[in-house]
């Protein structure tokens, strides 16, 4: 399985969506959520001429969507995908595709934290809390079947606890326990903030990761 696959398929698997589907142009993930109907991820850009071999699929697809919130990425720069997306599309926020061969390394957590590890269904979820049981930092992965490869999702850091080394500890955690359970490999989606975080822990930029999201204007009225 490819690294982009990977990416999708965890995705889905955190999030708990249901399983990718596979289309002509790629993966497409029927999400039902009001902030996003259905994920499509345009996938073959890879090689010579492969971005333009996207672009044709990309603009094919396009044309038929009508549900508002669908999304559309794909892994590219933005420069190259805002040329096909009419005007009814906006670009999300960039990202990155990044991945790392995992080794264990637990950070040290520092005093007035508590860590809690939980896994159920593929998805393997890491809390930091404060004595008081204020959550300060918390991630995921989600484990495709097969194994192999985990995605590491949703690391967020609450701003009031920022700088103290927390998301490195949940990072640890979260490849202790990939670890564990047999996975080599981790995968994921990094934004601008967070690419700074997992260079500094290993992580290597495969690609842009880059989407747009229909959101039609609704008529003006008389």
């Amino acid at each position: 399985m490819d690294t982009e696959r990977w990416w999708v398929e965890g995705w889905a698997v955190s999030r708990r969506a249901p399983e990718p589907v596979d289309v002509p142009w790629g993966l497409r993930i029927d999400v039902g959520q009001a902030t996003q109907t259905v994920r499509h991820v345009l996938l073959g850009g890879d090689g010579a001429g492969g971005a333009d071999r996207v672009a044709v699929r990309a603009r094919a697809l396009i044309g038929t969507v009508t549900e508002p919130t669908t999304c559309v990425k794909a892994f590219l720069p933005a420069e190259v995908m805002e040329r096909w997306f009419p005007s009814a599309w906006e670009p999300t926020d960039p990202c990155f595709l990044m991945a790392v061969d995992l080794r264990p390394s637990r950070a040290r957590l520092a005093d007035g934290y508590a860590l809690t590890v939980e896994s159920d269904g593929g998805v393997t979820s890491v809390r930091v809390l404060t004595s008081g049981g204020e959550l300060a930092a918390c991630g995921r992965t989600g484990t495709p079947r097969g194994g192999g490869a985990c995605v590491f999702d949703q690391i967020v850091t609450e701003p009031a606890h920022q700088r103290r080394g927390l998301g490195t500890v949940v990072m640890g955690a979260l490849t202790e326990a990939a670890v564990a359970s047999g996975v080599s490999t981790g995968v994921l989606g990094a934004t601008v903030e967070g690419r700074a975080l997992y260079e500094a822990l290993g992580w290597k930029v495969l690609s842009p990761l880059n989407g747009f999201v229909y959101r039609p204007r609704p008529p003006v009225g008389p």
